[in-house]
């Protein structure tokens, strides 16, 4: 346990960010499962730029590499454009 007072309050601030950072984690990947679980091209193409927007926030705090933000932006788009074709 920290015993001083600055200690004390990093230790305070550090649960808040993580918190925080687990919530907006958490909130992103569900809302890449429900994009992922449409079958209509026209519900994928509306929701994907508020995805892509949440990844890019992510990466901008630090919460996830901006390499990961990439990946998974380009894996949803490879995923629309794969279901322009199926249809």
């Amino acid at each position: 346990m920290a015993n001083h007072k600055a200690t004390k309050k990093d230790m305070r601030q550090a649960a808040k960010r993580r918190d925080r950072n687990r919530y907006h984690g958490k909130t992103t990947r569900n809302a890449i499962r429900d994009l992922k679980a449409l079958d209509e091209k026209k519900a994928v193409e509306e929701g994907m730029p508020n995805v892509i927007a949440m990844i890019d926030k992510l990466a901008k705090r630090g919460i996830i590499h901006k390499n990961k933000a990439s990946n998974l932006k380009s894996k949803l788009a490879k995923r629309v454009n794969n279901m322009a074709v199926a249809q």
